[in-house]
């Protein structure tokens, strides 16, 4: 196995119902990351408390809330790791998920991060092989992956939907791609008392013609906003 180091960063905000199964998920994986990280953004709700029983186990690092990306970032400069994963406070892990996807880095020199399915509540996501075509024109890649360190672009701040999209776009822009897990190495708790992924919608939804219509969903109407941003920014 080689000696590359792993960094598991936690980015969490109003996450104390979710947490503590994250952390359980991560701490019974069958090898053990190197670091975590979970970084507090202004929580109000309790988090550091929930925190507590893990406090020799974790780094806590507590900020004024700045928002997901600035987040992020705090955490990915505060890590020392060689592969870096980015885990939302709300995600389950299967407990040889890092194990596959440091095993598929390794063996493939050529990629830059290794991606997998997921599940939200009954709903299944399966992602696709990496195709550079098919990611110009679709995110397909969630947030949690195993990612080089040396070849993280870091998130645009500015960017406050489909951050994970920008990421994988800026790192195609750089030469950098993925390859697939063809598994669901993880599964994200619903809470509906937060919004995020969370917030999945059915696929029609993205194909009714709402403009014609006259009317959309405000939820539909920030997706296609900050698709639009995306588009812009990486000449789509």
């Amino acid at each position: 196995m080689s000696k590359n180091t792993i960094s598991v960063i936690i980015p969490a905000y109003q996450h104390a119902k979710t947490i503590a199964a994250c952390l359980d998920s991560i701490l019974a994986q069958t090898i053990a990351p190197d670091e975590i990280i979970v970084v507090n953004d202004g929580s109000t709700d309790g988090l550091e408390q929930v925190l507590k029983p893990y406090q020799n186990r974790i780094r806590l690092i507590t900020q004024a809330n700045r928002g997901s990306n600035p987040t992020r970032n705090r955490g990915f400069n505060e890590s020392t790791g060689d592969y870096i994963i980015f885990c939302d406070a709300d995600v389950v892990m299967q407990p040889d998920m890092l194990e596959k996807m440091k095993d598929l880095l390794d063996a493939h020199p050529e990629v830059s991060y290794v991606y997998c399915g997921f599940r939200y509540g009954w709903k299944s996501f399966a992602s696709f092989p990496f195709n550079e075509a098919r990611l110009r024109r679709m995110n397909f890649i969630h947030t949690t992956a195993l990612v080089r360190r040396q070849h993280f672009p870091g998130f645009d701040e500015e960017i406050k939907r489909l951050q994970d999209w920008d990421v994988w776009l800026t790192m195609l822009d750089q030469g950098y791609i993925g390859i697939l897990i063809d598994e669901q190495l993880f599964y994200v708790q619903e809470d509906h008392s937060r919004q995020g992924i969370s917030q999945w919608r059915p696929a029609f939804m993205y194909s009714i013609p709402w403009r014609k219509i006259g009317w959309m969903p405000k939820s539909m109407k920030k997706y296609f906003d900050a698709r639009r941003v995306i588009a812009e920014k990486h000449q789509l």
